[in-house]
């Protein structure tokens, strides 16, 4: 996952709901550490992912934007030099412990061979263009999940009041006495 979508789902409530969806479908992840031979070759591989650096970091700037105007600077110019003078550099700053973190979560996940073969596509053309093309797809991907989260928001909305209503539940969690 690029770090352009994690911050920009971070940054955006819409996609919420479908990662709080998405954790009962994955198993749990091990409590024993990754190989660090096995991390290795994950950050590697993540690295290679990621693309350029500094490309990546910059296609986050607009996003983060956003972000200091949903924290309440309101005014777009003042905003951007937050993001300039203090986000930006903080997130360039600790961008190798994302990757490092990203690398752990992947050689957890994925073993040597297939973290080998990712890394050997992303070092043909193809993968370099698509590690070139992913802030744009990446803001694609969020567009799409936040247009689909609302058109099934007011269908979940109704099953779950209609669910809750079922079980005798009442809000704060009481159900009703019987």
């Amino acid at each position: 996952m690029r770090l352009s979508t994690v911050l920009a789902g971070l940054c955006l409530g819409a996609t919420l709901p479908c990662a709080v969806f998405a954790q009962s479908a994955q198993k749990p992840a091990p409590t024993t550490a990754p190989d660090p031979a096995l991390v290795k070759v994950a950050r590697e591989t993540v690295a290679q992912m990621q693309g350029d650096r500094t490309a990546t970091l910059s296609a986050m700037a607009a996003p983060m934007v956003g972000m200091m105007q949903q924290l309440g600077i309101k005014e777009q110019d003042k905003a951007q030099v937050l993001v300039q003078e203090v986000v930006m550099p903080t997130l360039t700053a600790h961008y190798d412990e994302l990757l490092d973190m990203q690398a752990r979560g992947f050689a957890i996940v994925l073993g040597k061979d297939d973290l080998q073969a990712i890394a050997t596509f992303y070092a043909t053309p193809a993968g370099k263009h698509l590690a070139a093309a992913q802030p744009q797809l990446a803001q694609v991907q969020l567009t799409g999940m936040q247009q689909w989260m609302q058109s099934v928001m007011p269908e979940l909305q109704t099953k779950i009041v209609k669910a809750v209503q079922a079980h005798g539940w009442v809000p704060g969690g009481q159900a009703k006495p019987h």
